[in-house]
């Protein structure tokens, strides 16, 4: 069984604001319509989200220019994780999104970690580019350096990871403590 509704809000995998689709009943009224993300079809619903389009398109466009501003901010950084290696130069662990996440928030770009488009953890040394997705159209480009330990910075080969030379070898050794 299905019913149409219209949506009030973007819904991955659905539609846009504004589209009438049709879905299961179950998920219509046990997630769309409490979350005010769907109206159900009728003539003054279908006014009322046209009257909310108007205002949202202006405020879409809006979030979407701030976006790229901050995309391109967020591509010009360079995010060094030093993480600790075998003698083959193989990773001991990997480097998450939350890794990623936790270095941007170091540099004051506080960005949610499930926007951070990881397939799966960085397991080699070297530069990666990692997708993050700043709005639903808008999306950056960061390069992420994964190091040997100790390499990075004013850090000295033998250092400790709890040394503190830089900054990035005191987030490494709270990230390694926690695993």
């Amino acid at each position: 069984m299905s019913v149409q509704v219209i949506l009030r809000e973007p819904v991955d995998h659905l539609g846009r604001r504004g589209d009438i689709v049709k879905v299961a009943t179950g998920y219509a009224r046990n997630y769309l319509l409490p979350r005010k993300l769907a109206l159900p079809v009728t003539e003054a619903n279908r006014r009322q989200v046209a009257r909310e389009r108007v205002v949202a398109d202006v405020r879409d466009e809006e979030e979407k220019q701030a976006a790229a501003v901050f995309a391109e901010r967020l591509s010009q950084v360079v995010c060094v994780i030093a993480r600790r290696v075998g003698e083959t130069d193989t990773l001991f662990g990997s480097v998450t999104s939350s890794d990623v996440a936790a270095y941007l928030a170091e540099q004051s770009m506080e960005v949610d970690r499930r926007k951070i488009q990881l397939d799966e953890p960085l397991k080699k040394l070297g530069d990666h580019i990692v997708p993050i997705k700043v709005h639903r159209e808008v999306t950056a480009e960061v390069t992420v350096r994964i190091v040997k330990e100790g390499a990075v910075g004013g850090a000295t080969p033998g250092a400790e990871a709890g040394d503190g030379d830089s900054d990035t070898a005191t987030t490494t050794a709270s990230v390694d403590d926690d695993a």
